[in-house]
């Protein structure tokens, strides 16, 4: 953690929905005139597309039925803790771009699934912004989890995680029910080991939860909409949270734990932005004081 270099991590398996949150962020960086280095987790991935392919192919060959970017084996956590580290001590690190489509990839006149070349973050950024997979991660090997001075988890009920999956990846990527499906259980040992725990070192976790029946996720034909889902909003430490301003902002909103508010799906940015910009305004105020004081 670093008063003067700032870090805020979303982490969420991939289909979580961890995109709503970093828009929410960048409104609030937009509106509050926050310069923040955005780094995307997909650029921590070891393998581009086609090596990955590759290297599934050959795990599997080998017996290996639970080859996944969620483990170990196929991603820089070290990396990824060098530029946390580097960035709360200096404000500095190097990051990567992973071009995920023709769109994204036009720019750099590279082919989509690759990545760009290792950069220097850009210079006097007030903090860093990360999304992905591993922004609370502690292995062993590593803490990643240490460093950010705000973890957001994002980690819808295991149904609804799996519908949104589905549904991004049948009709924005063309994958079939059955190649999604694969996935799914080809991740789940490493869902098990590397997703699941970093929910209990965040701060703050979203997990929405729909309101209608998702029995079999496999079978849906569309994802359950805001208006029909509530959100789970736990935070780690309630001291500072003003709960009783929440409830009042947002209509229909109770409180199922002292921790815990719960509030309506089509109300979970309004909650995002209500309760994170006084967490951007400290920082920032932080941040002033002591780069005054040095």
């Amino acid at each position: 953690m670093s008063e003067r270099h700032p870090i805020i991590a979303i982490t969420g398996s991939s289909g979580a929905g961890t995109s709503t949150v970093t828009r929410t962020f960048a409104n609030i960086f937009r509106r509050e005139g926050v310069k923040a280095a955005i780094v995307e987790g997909d650029s921590f991935h070891r393998y581009n597309r086609q090596e990955m392919k590759r290297k599934a192919a050959e795990a599997e060959q080998a017996g290996n039925k639970h080859f996944s970017h969620f483990g170990a084996d196929n991603n820089l956590f070290g990396e990824l803790e060098t530029l946390f580290r580097s960035y709360a001590q200096a404000g500095q690190g190097r990051a990567r771009k992973y071009l995920h489509n023709d769109e994204e990839a036009a720019p750099y006149q590279q082919a989509p699934g690759t990545f760009t070349a290792w950069e220097d973050l850009p210079l006097d950024t007030d903090m860093l912004f990360y999304e992905g997979l591993h922004g609370a991660l502690v292995t062993p090997e590593y803490n990643i989890a240490q460093h950010p001075d705000l973890l957001v988890g994002v980690v819808p009920v295991i149904n609804l995680e799996w519908i949104q999956k589905l549904w991004r990846d049948q009709n924005q990527r063309g994958y079939s029910t059955e190649a999604v499906t694969d996935t799914i259980l080809r991740r789940m040992p490493d869902y098990v080991n590397y997703i699941v725990p970093q929910f209990a070192h965040t701060h703050v976790n979203f997990q929405r939860v729909p309101m209608v029946d998702t029995s079999n996720p496999f079978i849906a034909r569309d994802i359950p909409s805001a208006d029909e889902s509530m959100v789970v909003i736990r935070f780690a430490s309630p001291k500072g949270i003003d709960f009783q301003y929440l409830l009042n902002m947002i209509h229909d909103s109770f409180m199922s734990r002292a921790n815990t508010i719960v509030v309506p799906g089509g109300k979970m940015e309004l909650a995002m932005q209500l309760i994170f910009t006084p967490f951007v305004w400290r920082m920032m105020e932080r941040r002033k004081r002591a780069l005054g004081a040095g």
